[in-house]
């Protein structure tokens, strides 16, 4: 880990070393290394990982400050990059709060990587359904000390840390009824390797099953902090969360207009539901049960655009859809979902309206959630 850090290209940081080991094994490998950027911070006690980090990090001293395993490796290029991507957006008078990267796994001889993991641009539900952002992460060094880590989090620390920092982001007008766009920025590159052995969360999932239900308070915690009324659920794979919100997800969130579902073909696999700007389907042909990459599949997640053939819209967004097709919006008696089959004829193409009725939603700065447990069954 020292050694990844020393060999950054980018040389301007300060690496910030708390042991609360009960030996003195890590100082002395840390004597080997003869760098004045290195600060080693023996602790008293081990006060458990969330109050540590905050004692280390009343020595930073930088504008930013990132978080790296005793464990694991930076990619060479891993400070380069976040400062590189900093000075950019300073240039368009963007000031970032928070900086992300794609991430892998290796072994422990760092000769077999594996798993690497493509993030998506800042998605708050998906956030909400999984800590995605993990690592690398980057924070304004200021905000991570005023936010500072929670014990009670322990396990899922850096999740609850982003949490939070989103929840001030979005600011405290619980009533906003338009998308908010957030100082947060994706690098879409791999400066992190999670190094694996058969203790570690990233090998054995099951090992930190405390990390996982601290993971689910962090969720709980913002919901009650942008009063949204819900509860979370552990989904079967550890580390994935559901929000059920009560009694539904657009009464709860006046930023959200238009709630998607999937589409399952006469195969049971996924014949649509969430596309790409370009109308590109997301999980198609994949089997309905199954959750694909990075189990994106079964998760809550923001969407450009969501198919007219399985959705609820808001009232707004009711009225907009009416203007398009010039017929009342009717709600199907038994889902209240949008009842295509009565209002839309067999000739309308429905890639089109979708397109054509998301983007004038997102045009109003409302955002659009696709929720995979929504289901309709097609006949193609």
């Amino acid at each position: 880990m020292i050694h990844s850090v020393l060999s950054q290209t980018y040389g301007n940081f300060e690496l910030i070393l708390a042991d609360a080991s009960k030996t003195n094994r890590v100082e002395k490998v840390v004597k080997e290394y003869e760098d004045k950027r290195i600060m080693y911070r023996r602790l008293k006690q081990n006060t458990g990982i969330s109050a540590n980090t905050n004692q280390a990090l009343m020595y930073a001293t930088g504008d930013y400050a990132g978080l790296l395993d005793h464990d694991d490796v930076l990619s060479p290029d891993a400070l380069y990059e976040m400062a590189f991507r900093i000075e950019e957006s300073e240039k368009e008078n963007v000031q970032l709060l928070l900086l992300y990267s794609d991430e892998d796994k290796c072994d422990s001889s760092q000769e077999h990587y594996f798993e690497v993991n493509r993030k998506p641009e800042f998605n708050l539900d998906l956030i909400l359904s999984n800590n995605y952002i993990c690592h690398f992460m980057v924070m304004k060094r200021q905000l991570m000390q005023e936010l500072a880590f929670r014990t009670v989090c322990d396990g899922a620390q850096d999740y609850d840390i982003v949490l939070r920092s989103v929840n001030m982001m979005l600011g405290k007008d619980r009533q906003r009824n338009t998308k908010k766009e957030l100082p947060i920025a994706h690098i879409p590159k791999v400066l992190y390797h999670w190094r694996c052995h058969e203790k570690s969360t990233a090998e054995n999932p099951a090992s930190k099953q405390y990390a996982y239900d601290a993971g689910k308070r962090a969720v709980e915690d913002f919901l009650r902090a942008r009063g949204w009324k819900g509860t979370v659920a552990h989904l079967r794979h550890l580390g994935f969360y559901r929000v059920n919100y009560q009694p539904d997800l657009l009464l709860n969130r006046p930023d959200v207009a238009v709630v998607g579902g999937k589409l399952i073909d006469k195969e049971k696999k996924v014949a649509g539901g969430i596309y790409t700007l370009e109308g590109d389907s997301l999980y198609k042909g994949l089997h309905k049960e199954y959750s694909g990459y990075m189990h994106r599949a079964s998760l809550q997640q923001e969407a450009d655009m969501v198919d007219v053939r399985c959705m609820k819209v808001s009232r707004e967004a009711e009225a907009i859809l009416e203007g398009m097709i010039g017929l009342p919006y009717l709600p199907h008696p038994g889902t209240g979902r949008f009842d295509w089959q009565d209002c839309l004829n067999e000739n309308v193409d429905y890639q089109d309206l979708s397109s054509r009725f998301c983007e004038k939603i997102r045009e109003r700065g409302w955002r659009i959630v696709w929720d995979p447990t929504m289901t309709e069954k097609i006949d193609r």
